[in-house]
């Protein structure tokens, strides 16, 4: 038999917990490979039937989105995130998961301000002239209560929920656990990389449940966009804020996609479209570092006009090279180089397995076919960049995971811009954006500053080299050279001699109680007789088993 997951040992409720709810959604034969039946309150049988009692109208990807439902909101956002990564997960599975919505009631009010006064050390009616009980809004991680400042002014206050931190540690480390043992039992999984996906998961929401980071991010938006009017960032009050708790300034605004409520400003939305593009543009293309869910429920249009951007625990990061890569990818769909585009695609994308070369080129030049030549104002990104994620998928090859922030976060951006008007064109905003990263590439300074790098390192290498030279000799005349081997198709070679040997050791002893039970009853006595008894039940049990398992799964 498996031996107990060691992490699910550890928080055996839980783990029980997500044993059920896989086998009530019919993953009973993924509880089997998993060696997560020990967890159930049921046997093997009991398995076999629940999966049968699932009917055909549950497809396997609602029955997975259903499953991260039912395990709470670390693992509906958990869902949202694989939601985002089109490039390795199915589709269909994709598009169940875009379903999945946080539904988590409120707190009391009383344990929120029992929070705020431990975390800023003095009452609430002393940091706040006014704090109101009940909260605008409530997700998995917090949720947010106006105030008034002493000063008078309108403020919102961010409270992360009571316990929370714990709770997301301990599915984390049961996420973890979870991937690795499908990566070990379910060969077919790895080429969804579920031990990468859980751990971009991690850095995510370690980033999203830290207020004092995202008050950091906030300070660093406001910095950038200070001079920039399109855009307005809620002023953070340091006094009153902790890594549990963010006091901001409070918006006064309406959700782009209400256009009855946008009617009342009497502001022009085409404009306000193309700005909204304008900012994100800047963000991702001039200072790397942009909003990774634009969504309507964290966009403000302001009576203004202007645009302001909320909840920050989200955010993504493009280095130069990636912008340069994205640079190059709507260079080949201008200019139709094929060759070119297989150098993007394989820059940005990690694959998985071999890839098959001359069918990828194929795709790229049947991709590039479909855009070369379309004016700029029918170009639609949103479709170019799906496009793209599905060359990625179909290849088996990993995109990076802040890319992917980005390039959903602009198709969902698109979408945002044709609710405020139905013929804005992300194209005609991006296109000056590539045309100015274009010139600022083959300007003089930035040439002369990739040469004098490229140099840097060139010289750096040959300063290393003789060090790295002599490292490596010295391993090999001391004998610590060490290779690694990778075994292929030995997995089930492996499960088979595991349960193999399980059965050997039930084999050897039941015979060997079989043996003891016959030595004691030679014995005359009548006390041997009843001592022998139940061993003898005992190895007839054993040997019964051992037969019905092997009958009927050959598993024990």
């Amino acid at each position: 038999m498996q031996p107990y997951p060691i992490r699910f040992l550890k928080n055996l409720n839980r783990g029980t917990e997500i044993a059920t709810v896989l086998l009530n959604h019919g993953f009973g034969d993924l509880i089997e490979r998993l060696g997560l039946r020990p967890y159930l309150h049921w046997g093997r049988r009991l398995v076999s039937k629940k999966a049968a009692e699932i009917p055909e109208s549950l497809t396997p990807a609602r029955r997975i989105r259903l499953v991260l439902q039912d395990l709470g909101p670390t693992f509906v956002k958990f869902g949202q995130v694989l939601s985002t990564r089109p490039d390795i997960i199915p589709g269909d599975v994709i598009e169940e998961l875009s379903l999945l919505q946080e539904q988590c009631p409120p707190f009391p009010s009383e344990e929120a301000k029992k929070v705020v006064e431990t975390e800023l050390g003095k009452p609430v009616t002393e940091l706040y002239a006014e704090f109101d009980e009940k909260p605008l809004a409530a997700g998995s991680l917090g949720q947010v209560h106006r105030a008034v400042g002493r000063d008078g002014t309108e403020l919102a206050v961010k409270i992360r929920r009571p316990g929370v931190q714990a709770a997301v540690e301990s599915d984390l480390a049961l996420l973890q656990e979870l991937a690795q043992l499908l990566e070990r039992h379910v060969p077919e999984s790895r080429v969804f990389d579920p031990v990468g996906l859980v751990a971009q998961f991690t850095r995510t929401i370690r980033r999203e449940i830290s207020f004092r980071r995202e008050s950091r991010t906030m300070r660093e938006f406001l910095k950038n966009f200070e001079k920039d009017n399109r855009l307005y960032i809620p002023r953070v009050v340091e006094d009153l804020s902790s890594d549990s708790v963010i006091t901001m300034e409070f918006i006064r605004g309406v959700k782009p996609d209400a256009p009855k409520e946008i009617e009342k400003y009497h502001v022009d939305t085409a404009r306000v479209a193309i700005d909204g593009a304008t900012v994100f543009l800047r963000q991702a293309f001039e200072f790397g570092y942009f909003h990774g869910d634009p969504h309507p429920g964290n966009i403000r249009i302001r009576p203004d006009g202007t645009i302001a951007l909320l909840d920050f625990g989200m955010v993504g990061y493009l280095d130069q090279e990636k912008r340069e890569r994205i640079v190059d990818l709507f260079l080949c769909v201008a200019r139709h180089d094929v060759d070119r585009a297989m150098g993007v695609v394989m820059d940005l994308g990690q694959p998985a397995a071999p890839i098959d070369k001359s069918l990828l080129q194929t795709d790229i030049r049947d991709f590039l076919d479909a855009y070369f030549g379309v004016p700029l104002e029918k170009l639609r990104v949103a479709q170019l960049l799906n496009d793209f994620i599905g060359i990625l998928s179909n290849h088996g090859l990993r995109c990076p995971s802040d890319l992917m922030l980005l390039i959903r976060a602009v198709i969902t951006l698109e979408g945002v811009g044709r609710q405020l008007d139905p013929k804005f064109n992300l194209a005609l905003t991006l296109s000056p954006f590539i045309e100015r990263l274009i010139r600022e590439r083959y300007s003089a300074r930035n040439i002369a500053a990739r040469a004098t790098e490229d140099l840097r390192k060139l010289l750096q290498a040959a300063h290393d080299l003789p060090l790295h030279l002599g490292r490596t000799l010295q391993k090999i005349s001391e004998d610590d050279v060490k290779i690694q081997l990778e075994h292929r198709g030995l997995d089930k070679l492996i499960v088979e001699f595991d349960r193999s040997s399980n059965r050997i050791v039930v084999g050897l002893v039941t015979s060997a109680l079989i043996v003891a039970t016959a030595l004691i009853l030679r014995t005359a006595a009548v006390q041997s007789v009843w001592f022998a008894l139940p061993l003898f039940i005992l190895s007839g049990l054993l040997g019964i088993w051992l037969v019905w398992g092997i009958l009927r799964s050959g598993r024990l």
